[in-house]
């Protein structure tokens, strides 16, 4: 079967994204409340119940913050990193017995093949995905401050894309962060611009892709126009004729893609 995917939310204050393939269904990342996924799940007729495990991506509490609950309410394992669980235990709280995988190399969550590769961002073991199943593979690169060859590889041939674009480099500029989280943010260390991101689409586009999502846009230094104007100009290839451009929201869940 082909994937259902919905971004739950995406952003600083939270990120949560279901992806199931009518078989198997996960959540990757769960950073609100455990109320608030729940809610966001019914708002889009989708179950809680029908969920196998939580995917982490790293520790950071946006991607954190309602993984033990959601985990010990409906008793999901966990799926994350040693280095990364180790990183977030004081958040996660009590674990049964978390599903370590290692990055680089695949595991399997019933029929959902997941491939976790390195990302570059100030995190212990961070990692992007791609997820399989028999037809279709999608790829998920949010938190990272460089798109590296091996993202890049990683990303090929996915039929939907979720992409960084978390900053306006000119409104970050003169933005009221601080200069040191200015610099943090744009370093190599911290999250992908829109014209990084837009770059990152260029590498990996081709004619198979259906959708691309970008995701942990910041309310701050980021408005969603901006960042879908600055990566549109990656799409003039004819290649890119029936791709589908959307921005991810952090305030209410995404419509559900069907792939």
């Amino acid at each position: 079967m082909s994937f259902i995917f919905c971004v739950l939310s995406s952003g600083s204050k939270g990120n949560a994204t279901y992806i199931s393939d009518g078989n198997t269904s996960i959540l990757l990342d769960a950073g609100l409340s455990g109320i608030e996924i729940e809610r966001r799940m019914q708002s889009r007729a989708l179950r809680m119940e029908e969920l196998d495990a939580i995917v982490v991506s790293h520790e950071h509490a946006d991607h954190i913050h309602g993984v033990g609950v959601l985990s010990r309410r409906y008793r999901l394992p966990v799926h994350i990193t040693r280095p990364t669980f180790e990183a977030g235990q004081r958040q996660l709280g009590k674990i049964e017995e978390p599903k370590y995988f290692q990055c680089g190399r695949s595991f399997y969550v019933g029929t959902l093949a997941i491939h976790p590769f390195s990302v570059s961002h100030d995190a212990a073991d961070p990692v992007g995905f791609t997820i399989k199943n028999k037809d279709k593979k999608i790829g998920i690169a949010t938190d990272l401050g460089i798109a590296t060859r091996l993202v890049e590889e990683h990303l090929n041939s996915c039929a939907l894309l979720v992409l960084e674009a978390n900053h306006d480099l000119q409104m970050l500029e003169i933005g009221p962060y601080p200069w040191e989280v200015k610099q943090r943010v744009r370093s190599r260390l911290g999250h992908l611009s829109n014209e990084q991101s837009r770059d990152l689409l260029c590498n990996v586009l081709h004619e198979s892709l259906q959708h691309v999502i970008l995701a942990h846009i910041s309310e701050t230094n980021n408005e969603p126009e901006k960042a879908y104007d600055a990566v549109c100009a990656a799409l003039s290839d004819a290649s890119a004729d029936n791709l589908q451009l959307t921005v991810a929201c952090q305030e209410r869940a995404g419509e559900v893609i069907r792939l």
